[in-house]
């Protein structure tokens, strides 16, 4: 089960990706991506390890940013992909078909691709401007996700889409209503004054059935 709240780890200004994570899974957070840039792969693969083991305690599941053999190595839930990085099909073939694959998508076209490349579900963003992210693709806005979200109903096309880039806990009832599946945060918790109120309110607004009909 996917679930409608994906934290993104980031790096805080006192402490490590473990620390936000910790921070994170104290508040609530039930999925957990550790996106860590520009690192070796050895330094990668230690937080990895670590990361999946404080998720186990919390009964999270951890999902590893672009790398399917430490994704492997560390026992994570999943791995997520970028449209730059590795296929889904190389990614299924190092992890095996029960890991679960996200992959990154700005388009129609990039959905309907990742589709038939077989992930489980889709990160499309970004919603806004974000600095967490280098090389950004276009960003979409509301009327992105409304025109995106209408062509994959027209076109019968089901799969989780978790939007992403920029959002704040304020954008999620509109989000919802273009048809989303949930929605993916970073600095918004990583920087919260109280990240578990802002967790709980979050959930409160993915899971209301008011916002969930597309209108």
């Amino acid at each position: 089960m996917i679930d409608k709240l994906h934290y993104i780890s980031q790096q805080p200004q006192n402490g490590s990706h473990l620390t936000a994570i910790r921070q994170a899974l104290d508040a609530g957070c039930k999925w957990i991506q550790l996106r860590v840039k520009n690192q070796p792969d050895d330094i990668i693969l230690e937080y990895s390890i670590e990361a999946n083991k404080i998720c186990a305690g919390y009964d999270a599941k951890l999902i590893i940013n672009d790398h399917p053999e430490i994704a492997l190595k560390a026992g994570a839930y999943g791995v997520h992909l970028g449209l730059q990085d590795m296929s889904i099909a190389e990614a299924r073939a190092i992890v095996g078909k029960n890991t679960i694959i996200g992959g990154t998508a700005n388009t129609f076209e990039h959905i309907k691709q990742r589709i038939a490349d077989g992930a489980d579900y889709i990160g499309l963003g970004p919603f806004r401007f974000t600095t967490t992210k280098q090389n950004l693709s276009p960003v979409l806005g509301l009327n992105g996700y409304e025109t995106i979200m209408a062509q994959m109903r027209s076109a019968n096309l089901q799969i989780p889409v978790i939007a992403i880039g920029g959002i704040l806990p304020e954008d999620i009832s509109a989000l919802m209503q273009t048809g989303v599946y949930g929605v993916a945060i970073s600095g918004t918790i990583t920087h919260a004054t109280n990240p578990a109120q802002m967790v709980k309110h979050m959930y409160q607004e993915l899971n209301n059935p008011c916002l969930n009909q597309v209108t």
